[in-house]
């Protein structure tokens, strides 16, 4: 009786296209671009040096992977509720500093298959960077940078990568700042008068800037993501900065 198989055959078929149909592709990259990018940055391209001082917290509900972030987890946006508010993936377990070296070794985008292999509690519809540390045990978790969505240019994307990661050592750069300022860099701190680009390596980029002149003084208000963080520059130099509403520098 062939029934039987051909009947569970189609109920499998059946259920391959109601999950297809629910998680469509997330990605606009043609695939022939999507595997010349993934082939050159876990390539040639692999190594990389850590531009900015980042968390390492849980990755939501995927337990077999953690996220790489430069934000605090109370300032992630990457996956909502059911009111629409954004989820804290965990407690930061560690920081990375700047200039921690790094391997790419895959970089996988959100295509309908790829959906539905992810943990449905995870940011599964964006592109996902897989990061080893130089130096860690085999069995360590992958580190996950999340990129944002509907990058359809390789260009885009490595122009959004090389914000958080180098091809080149950074520790000339670090080298350079001064030994209070390098050390709230590493720490994830800011310390008063502290150069724009130190401010950037600490705190990762604004989500917003806003620039006015005060009289002679250029000043810029950096805002990031959910607005729970602020900082004032005066002629690219830390004049004030504000978390959760309360002045915290100077």
């Amino acid at each position: 009786m062939p029934l039987a198989p051909l009947r569970i055959q189609s109920l499998s078929v059946l259920l391959l296209a109601v999950l297809g149909a629910g998680c469509a592709s997330q990605t606009r990259m043609p695939p022939e671009a999507r595997n010349a990018l993934n082939q050159s940055l876990s390539g040639p391209e692999a190594e990389q040096y850590l531009r900015i001082s980042s968390n390492v917290t849980p990755l939501f509900g995927d337990g077999s992977k953690k996220l790489l972030t430069p934000y605090a987890p109370e300032d992630v946006q990457l996956l909502d509720d059911t009111d629409g508010k954004p989820i804290n993936p965990g407690a930061v377990e560690r920081v990375l500093p700047a200039g921690t070296k790094l391997r790419i070794t895959r970089v996988e985008f959100p295509t309908s298959w790829v959906i539905t292999e992810r943990v449905l509690y995870s940011p599964r519809n964006w592109p996902w960077v897989y990061l080893t540390e130089a130096g860690a045990p085999p069995d360590a978790p992958p580190l996950i940078l999340v990129m944002p969505p509907n990058l359809d240019r390789p260009e885009d994307f490595r122009t959004e990568l090389e914000k958080y990661l180098s091809a080149r050592d950074v520790k000339p750069t670090l080298d350079a700042l001064p030994p209070a300022v390098l050390e709230a860099v590493r720490e994830k701190r800011l310390v008063a008068n502290m150069p724009a680009d130190a401010v950037r390596m600490a705190w990762g980029p604004p989500e917003t800037v806003r620039r006015s002149l005060e009289g002679a003084t250029r000043q810029e208000e950096w805002i990031y993501p959910g607005g729970r963080r602020k900082v004032i520059l005066a002629d690219g130099r830390l004049a004030r900065a504000e978390e959760a509403g309360a002045q915290i520098l100077p």
